[in-house]
Order: C-alpha cells, then structure tokens, then sequence
C-alpha cells in the first residue's frame, strides 16, 4: 500500500477544494463485504493531476464528470485523476469493501453470547480508503452525508442526527467540514439510552449482551458527560459545533477511544461487568472529559498535518485531566496522571525512538502513527501544565479561544497556536516552544543544599536544557506525630537558576518538583532520600507522594537506586497508603518491571515472595470492608504473583475470597490464568469455564489460560493460532499472547525466541499494522532479558525490514531489554 507523504498532501491541498461527499454503504450483502458507494464534489484551481484513495475488495466503477474511467488503473491504494481542469467536477465511484477483523476500517463483531453483529468504523490516519473513496489527507475538509442501508432490526449511528426511513434505511443529517478521518459509523442492534441536556441529543449505546452493565452506570457515564459539557463551556467562547453528542461502547476496539464529532466511540471494556476501583471510574471518566475536549481541539480546528498531532492529544489529555478535576468528583486525577501517564511520557522519551512533541519530520503518514504515544499524550499534557503555570491560566485560555475563533472549521499548526497565544501576553512564547515542542529528552533536577545550622541555601543543579518554573516542598518531621511530615514552605524556583535561594534551617525532605507541574526526573539530597526511605507514607498530599515514587521509579531505571529497595520501599509504605492510583501504579511497577525484568532470575523468588505478602498485608488492612477498592487491588496482584496454588484454588472452588469480595467473572479468569501459568489447571477446566462465561471477554479469557498452560502442545497451538491463523480477531490475537509468555516457563519457551521475531515479521506484513503492534507489543518475549535475544532483535532490525509499526515496537522492547540488563549490572 502507498502511504501518503507530506509533499503530496501539501501538493493536492493547493490543488483542489473538496465541498461534499454524498456516501452510500449497504451492510446487508453478506459477512465478508459491504458495498460503498461515493459521489465526490470538488474544485480543482487549476490545470492537473492527482489521486484518489481506496481499498476495495473489487472496484466496480469510477466515472469522472461522468465519463467512465478505468477501474484496472488503481494501483495498490491510488486512483489516478489525471488531466483535471480548473473547475468542478463530480467523481463518482462504486466498490465492494472488506470487513475488517483489526479494528481497522469497517470492523464486524459477532457477539457470542446472543449471536448479534455488529458494525463500527475506525478511520483515523488513512484507513477511511477501507470504507470509500476518499481525498484523505486531514487538511481537505468536507461536509458528509451518509445514507445507510442495514438489517431491519438494527440501528445506525454517525457523526449527526440519523432518521430511519424505513426498510432499514437510514440517513444522517450532513455534517459541518470535518476531516476524512473523523467520519463515523456504528451499525447494529444497540442498547441505547438517550437524553438531552441543553438541548442537544445526548446517547449512550453497547451491544445489548451489555444492556444491564450499562445500565447500571448510565446515570454516572451521563453525569460526567453533562459536567464535562458545562464546564468547557465556561472555558470556550465558541459552542460545541455539532448537533448531537453520543457515545459508543465498541467490541475489540484498538485505542481507548477515537474523538469523531458526534459519535465518540470507547472501547466497550469500559462498560464493566466485574468490580472495579474507583480509579478506574476515574480513568473512564477522564477519557470521556479527553474525547469531548476533541470536539474543540482536532474536530472544530483540526491538524495541518500529522507533526502536529499534538495539538490534538496534548491538549484534550491536559484538558481532560483539569476539566475533570474541576467539574466532577474525581478532584485528584492528577495523581492518577503522575503516577500512571506521566511514567509512560519519561520511558517513551528515553527510548531511541523518542521524538519531540511536535516534530519537524514526519514525512508520511506511516511515520505518523508510531507518534501516537506517551510523548504525543503525556510529555505533551505535562508541558502544557508547565506552560500555564509559567504563562496563567488567564492568558492561556484567551490565547485558545483566539486560537478557536481564527481556525474553526478550519486546520491549524504549531505556528499558528503559538501566535494565538502571543496575543495575549508578553512573555516570549515562541522561545517557550522551542525549548519545549522541539526538544527531545527528559530533563535531571538535583538539589543542593549548602549551609549550617539555620542559615542553608538551595542551589539545583540543572542536567537539560529547558526552562522550567517549579515548586519546592520543605518538609520538617512532625515531633508530635511520629513519621509524619509537615510542609513547612513552599517555594517557587525559576530554572535555570541565576542565584542560590535561602532556604533557612534544614528540611527533613527537600521535594523538587512538589505538585508535579513540570516535566522532569527530580533526584534528592542524601538527608531527604533517608527521610524518603522511612517516611514517605507520612507526606501529606498523595500528589506529592506520587512524585516521589516517580523519583524512585526513575532512579531504579537509571541504574541509581536497587530494584530491591524499591520493593523494600513499596513494602514499608504501600500498607498505609490511602490513594488507590498510587497503590496499583507502584504495584504495576514493582510486578511488572521490578520483579519481571530487573532483578535477575536468581533474585526473581524472593521479589515476588515480598510482594505476595505485600498485598497479604494489604488484604489483612481491609478485612473491615471500609476499603474496598484497595482490597480489590490488593486481591488481583496478589493473584499475579501467587507462586502456590492452593490458596487461589481454593477461592476459586468457592467463589469468593474469604471476607470478600466474591469472585465475578474477571477474578474468576485472573485465578484460572494464574493457575494455568503454574500448571495448576487443565484445559478441561478452561473449557467449563467458557460454558459459564460465554462472552467475548470469556472467549479471551480462555484463549489466554490456553496459551499460559506449561504445556508443549498447548504453546504449539497458541504460537500456531497467532502466527499462521489470520482469522484471529485484534482482542484474541492479544488475549493468546498475554498468556504465551512466563518468566516462570522460560526454559519451555526457550525456542520460541528466536521464531518470534522471523513469524511477527511475516504477520505483520499480512495483517498491517494493528496487528503489528499487537504483536511487538504483547507477543515479545519481553521476559528473556539476555544478550542473545538482543543481539537476534538487531540482526532482524537490520535484515528483516519489519513494517514501520512493528519496527517501531522492536527498537522500544529492545532498549527496555539494554536497560533491564544495565539495571542487573547495576
């Protein structure tokens, strides 16, 4: 498939105005194909060529001012349209389209615990070529009417209000300019609740095997909605620009959620069957406030082209996170952010695939996908936190709404925000940006306190080259409250620094960076870190304790801090922590990383015994039944890390925990996996199971007990299923390689090695790039952290030309596998 590059895009965008897509999809014609239908009118000012993109099962016909062309002239993805003169003109095109089984393009699901279908699209980038004929580049807006013909019992949904004429036909009201890649659909018999608030339809749809689960939460889903709308709409001077609001939880969706105007679509995981924290209400709560941010910033003023994606993500991840703290419950996410978003910014960044948040290089649209990352989104967020701490909040949201009121319904740069926000203060926000967009890296904050008795100052030793605006926590030991600590000042420090600050008498902690309001590693002086190392439960503010496990997490990173004494701090504080992001953050840590890759295999017994009865003691604090979400924490990961079987077996045989909480479905296949991964449980068992827990998320449940067995057969038939089965859907291709690998199997796996990389290169070729990440992101062996699996991942860097996508995933799994054997020697 030809990718389209920049220079083409800036070519075509100077040639042509698209005006209107009129589109036709009969969804009725079988489950392999749908039939599309597009009529294109656009303007072209002047004299010559150009394509049309399109991936057709068959192409039927193309007529151009309605003269017939030659449907043998498409070559992978291009039609050409040549010898175009200045003027209007009317491209007319009919096609057979594929279904996809990726969560690209049109995706089909069948449900299978009631045996209903359903439909959804997802377009961004450039797979809207898989559903019609398309201009499809982001700056070559166009209004869409889309007329839809479905089975009768079905509902369509899409990006504005749609009418039933009957017959199974439906027709949505045209849309406002909007880019390619936002168009929407979503096709099936749905469960909808619906609503208005302020006028404007709101919905909330799934498939109906989830009818009571979502049900149960459509209050709180449309509460958050509600809050979220208001609250933007004190902030923006411009009205939400669409003429209705729904939210649609999809099957086997690739990303968390995609921001199509009108018609959001969230991975239908966030309709829970199964217990969850309140973190996690919070996190879904935080992507409903981020898809609904888009609608302003992507939607109503969207990208020039891909180096500016940015502009997008950064925005509606900062966005959603304050919004949410301020018109919602959820008053802490960024705690949340610290503690689980910020981490993935400072590994992406440290990796060297690492880019600056706004890139000057992204030449074609398949280097722009591998920047959809923690850069993108959470170094992005971060340094826009620190622009409105250094510019204020007052003169940030003028500057958007200037921004808004410049480019609505247009496209924007890097360039042209920055001037918006130029407009509203003094200070040199072009220099800003460079130092901060174009930049790549994390910068190193270290402090140095000099000085005797009560007399000290702080001198901060800069290793970077950003400016930063920070605050400093000195915190004393609370004499009247053994192991608490007390902030005693905190104070704000410009750096560089252009002369040490009085400090006064030595604090117990010196906490660079407290309130987590820049983007940056922060180390501590010898005195704090001892204060760290035995009373870090006793800070006050959970924000500020979720910069100092970050400190502790980047120091075991870097090789500075033992991957023991993070365990040994995690096992001294955890149990009296009360914040559940920082509870399942460290946890995550410490399990996945610390225990999994950074302590050597002969250290890896004794790290999981420490957090076995880590979360022991955490289950112990909350047999009161006044914590239960911690408990839930405390339950699973005690679960992961079970190196016996005997006492989750015996949950499992009675279906609760003792003292709760009783075992629902997702605790049910956690305990099954982990008994397979101990070889503690047959297929017999998974299979009965299944028969209890027919759904999809039983379906994957099994599929990934079936491939953690410690059986060779059993990881023959899973490697097969994964690597010659091109039927397997995106969720079951992820769920199978979830189970494959175990640090607790590697002598069985060991031949497996070496094939992963020549098989993920061929399925990635085959199946395109959502596979591709599935497969270098779930299917690597990322526990086999020696040198030959390095040195086979390079000589398949340098001989096998993997896809961008997979190539990508191998060169971030590679430097994290360099950095484990580094932390080791270290």
């Amino acid at each position: 498939m030809s990718v389209l590059t920049r220079d083409e895009a800036q070519s075509r965008a100077k040639l042509l105005d698209v005006h209107r897509y009129t589109i036709e999809l009969d969804l009725t014609t079988g489950d392999e194909t749908f039939e599309s239908s597009t009529v294109i009118r656009f303007a072209t000012r002047a004299h010559g060529d150009t394509f049309i993109e399109l991936r057709p099962a068959a192409l039927h016909s193309v007529t151009l001012d309605g003269e017939p062309l030659d449907p043998r002239t498409l070559v992978d993805n291009r039609l050409p349209l040549n010898d175009l003169t200045a003027g209007d003109h009317e491209l007319r095109v009919g096609a057979s389209m594929r279904y996809s089984r990726t969560g690209e393009g049109m995706h089909r699901f069948t449900d299978p615990t009631d045996g209903e279908t359903y439909l959804y699209t997802q377009l961004f980038m450039d797979d809207v070529q898989r559903v019609f004929a398309a201009f499809d580049q982001p700056d070559l807006k166009s209004v869409f009417e889309l007329t839809v013909k479905a089975p009768d019992t079905w509902t369509v949904l899409a990006n504005s209000i749609t009418e039933h004429l009957g017959d199974g036909h439906w027709r949505a009201a045209p849309t406002p300019l909007i880019s390619t890649y936002l168009v929407a659909v979503a096709a099936g018999p749905w469960h909808s609740v619906r609503t208005e608030h302020h006028g404007l339809p709101f919905g909330l749809h799934c498939r109906r095997s989830l009818a009571p689960h979502l049900d149960a939460d459509a209050d709180e889903l449309l509460e958050i909605t509600r809050q979220c709308y208001d609250r933007y709409h004190e902030k923006f001077e411009e009205p939400y620009p669409f003429d209705s609001y729904d939210q649609a939880f999809v099957p086997e969706f690739n990303a968390g959620a995609m921001e199509n105007p009108g018609l959001v679509t969230f991975r239908d995981e966030f309709i829970y069957r199964s217990a969850v924290t309140d973190t996690e209400r919070q996190t879904r709560a935080m992507v409903i406030a981020h898809e609904m941010a888009h609608m302003w910033f992507g939607d109503l003023v969207t990208l020039q082209w891909w180096d500016d994606i940015w502009l997008n993500e950064s925005f509606a991840e900062y966005m959603g996170y304050q919004t949410l703290t301020e018109a919602t419950r959820h008053t802490d996410t960024w705690t949340d952010f610290g503690v689980v978003r910020k981490a993935w910014g400072y590994d992406a960044d440290q990796r060297p695939s690492t880019h600056p948040v706004a890139p000057e290089n992204v030449d074609d649209t398949a280097s722009a996908l591998l920047n959809f990352d923690g850069i993108s989104y959470a170094k992005g967020a971060s340094a826009l936190r620190q622009l409105v701490t250094w510019l204020g909040d007052k003169d940030f949201l003028a500057g958007i709404n200037t921004h808004f009121a410049r480019h609505k319904f247009a496209n924007a740069t890097l360039a042209d925000f920055i001037d918006s926000l130029a407009a509203h203060t003094d200070r040199d926000v072009h220099a800003w940006a460079d130092a901060w967009l174009r930049t790549t890296g994390v910068d190193t904050l270290t402090p140095t306190l000099t000085g005797s008795n009560g007399d000290h100052t702080l001198t901060v030793d800069h290793h970077g080259s950003r400016p930063h605006r920070v605050a400093v926590g000195l915190y004393d030991l609370d004499l009247a409250d053994e192991g608490r600590l007390t902030l005693r000042e905190r104070l704000e420090v410009d750096i560089p620094q252009t002369t040490p600050r009085p400090i006064g008498k030595r604090p117990a902690l010196l906490l660079l960076n407290d309130g987590d309001l820049t983007y940056t590693k922060v180390r501590f002086d010898p005195t704090s870190f001892e204060t760290v190392r035995t009373g870090l439960s006793g800070l006050p503010d959970p924000l500020t304790r979720a910069v100092v496990w970050n400190a502790l997490r980047d120091a075991v990173r870097d090789g500075d801090l033992a991957p023991t004494a993070y365990l040994d701090a995690a096992r001294a504080h955890l149990p009296r922590e009360t914040d559940l992001a920082l509870v399942e953050g460290v946890l995550s840590f410490a399990s996945r990383q610390v225990a999994d890759r950074y302590v050597t295999p002969e250290q890896r017994p004794a790290a999981v015994a420490t957090l076995s009865a880590l979360c022991r003691d955490l289950i112990r604090r909350t047999e009161d039944g006044d914590h239960p979400g911690l408990r839930l924490i405390a339950v699973r990961h005690f679960i992961a890390v079970a190196a016996h079987p005997d006492t989750i077996a015996a949950w499992l045989a009675d279906g609760t925990v003792p003292g709760g909480p009783e075992l629902d479905p997702d605790l049910r296949w956690r305990v099954l996996a982990r008994l397979a991964v101990l070889g503690a449980t047959d297929d017999a068992a998974i299979t009965a199971e299944l028969d209890r827990d027919p759904s999809a998320t039983g379906r994957e449940g099994a599929a990934l007990c079936r491939a953690a067995l410690p059986d060779a057969d059993a990881k023959r038939a899973a490697w097969a299923t994964m690597f010659e089965d091109d039927s397997l859907s995106n969720y079951l291709f992820t769920a199978t390689a979830q189970g494959f690998w175990q640090p607790e199997q590697s002598d069985l796996l060991a031949d497996y090695v070496p094939r992963f990389y020549q098989d993920a290169v061929a399925v990635a070729a085959r199946r395109g790039p959502a596979i591709a990440e599935a497969a270098g992101r779930w299917a690597f062996p990322a526990h086999a952290a020696d040198p030959d699996t390095l040195r086979l991942g390079e000589q398949c860097l340098a001989d096998a030309d993997p896809i961008p996508a997979l190539r990508r995933k191998l060169v971030d799994q590679l430097d994290d596998l360099a950095r484990a054997l580094r932390v080791r020697g270290a």
